[in-house]
């Protein structure tokens, strides 16, 4: 089963990136939640303190599969001001890897202009930060090897698009089922 890395950045949005984890979990899709900063306890936009499983820093990616970055302000743009996170993101773009990324975490594929050309979604009015890609609106868009999110609410909608990816529709459909949705 291919292995997801979730990044936690102070600010993150709590649904997100909780629900996202919680959803790939259900499915039996492993998950490892990686702290951008130099502890492991990670503060959310609405003040919810988890511990991530290791930090940056701390963690060999050779493992991971895919990258997963939740949306949430300040959250987002501190995942955009990690340097090594973003090399991390352009080097998996370069060999087709899989990276989704929700509400406004997109920016941080716009800044790198791996959007260029692609259709993507985000929270409304950070399309300006998707440079170059085709905003369509949409709750959720996949453009070849890379998943966008429009927001909080649509966090369900997003997750179990991942869990299709990986696991399967078979997959996706019995946590949706578990989920009454």
């Amino acid at each position: 089963m291919k292995k997801v890395a979730l990044f936690l950045a102070n600010g993150f949005e709590e649904i997100e990136a909780l629900g996202i984890i919680d959803i790939l979990r259900r499915a039996q899709i492993p998950v490892l939640t990686v702290s951008i900063t130099d502890e492991k306890v990670v503060t959310g936009a609405h003040n919810v303190k988890v511990i991530a499983d290791t930090t940056f820093t701390e963690t060999d990616f050779k493992d991971i599969e895919i990258l997963v970055l939740p949306g949430g302000m300040p959250g987002a743009k501190h995942l955009n001001e990690h340097d090594g996170l973003k090399n991390l993101i352009s080097e998996y773009h370069s060999k087709g890897q899989q990276i989704a990324a929700i509400c406004a975490a997109p920016m941080v594929l716009g800044g790198l202009r791996i959007l260029e050309g692609k259709r993507a979604t985000t929270y409304p009015g950070f399309e300006p930060e998707l440079i170059g890609a085709n905003i369509t609106g949409e709750n959720v868009v996949v453009d070849e090897n890379i998943t966008t999110g429009k927001g909080p609410g649509l966090v369900f909608e997003f997750a179990l698009r991942l869990v299709e990816q990986i696991a399967g529709l078979q997959v996706r459909r019995e946590v949706q089922s578990g989920l009454l949705l």
